[in-house]
């Protein structure tokens, strides 16, 4: 039987710190949410903590039924267990220097990374690095690249909310600081610019 945290008229992040702890108690949990936001976050750390996510939309909620995987003691002989890699992006321009030239080499840079063999599996996009996943940014179409090849791209609502550009978001998903705390502390592989 499953575990069940109902999380209907919370506000964010409490339906995500409700199933977290939930994770520790049960390997099934359903979680109960009445926001499209919530079924998105608390489904990324889902996939994150190792458990498979199926959906349920009734007319009252949103049911998300969670299953733990099997644990890295269980995979087959072989099979390593590590955290995905993590590219962190504080910032709308690469390195220190010039605007314009660090600008120049942030486009330059996306546009290489979805021409490498290793692409990261999330993109996190924090303080003016939020700028990039707008309308108007010049590497929408990297980013769109990117998310197409199974990258998972998330950026800081509140953030986007400074800047006053949370609703010219145009790649990517909003994304809450307990989510991106997840993601870096889940990763195997952090690169940071």
């Amino acid at each position: 039987m499953a575990l069940m945290v109902d999380a209907r008229g919370l506000a964010c992040p409490q339906p995500v710190i409700l199933t977290n702890k939930a994770f520790g108690e049960s390997d099934k949990i359903t979680t109960i949410v009445d926001s499209e936001v919530a079924k998105e976050n608390i489904s990324r750390l889902a996939k994150i903590k190792g458990f498979r996510v199926e959906i349920e939309e009734k007319d009252d909620a949103i049911y998300l039924h969670l299953t733990r995987e099997a644990t890295e003691a269980e995979q087959p002989p072989g099979k390593a267990v590590s955290g995905p890699t993590v590219l962190l992006l504080a910032s709308d321009a690469f390195g220190r220097g010039t605007e314009e030239l660090g600008r120049l080499l942030m486009r330059s840079f996306l546009h290489t990374l979805g021409e490498v063999s290793l692409s990261p599996d999330q993109i996190i996009f924090v303080n003016s690095g939020v700028k990039l996943v707008v309308e108007g940014s010049e590497v929408l179409d990297d980013l769109r690249a990117l998310e197409a090849q199974g990258t998972e791209i998330l950026a800081c609502g509140t953030c986007l909310g400074y800047y006053e550009i949370k609703d010219k978001v145009a790649v990517g998903q909003i994304s809450n600081m307990y989510d991106i705390a997840s993601a870096l502390l889940g990763a195997g592989k952090i690169v940071a610019l």
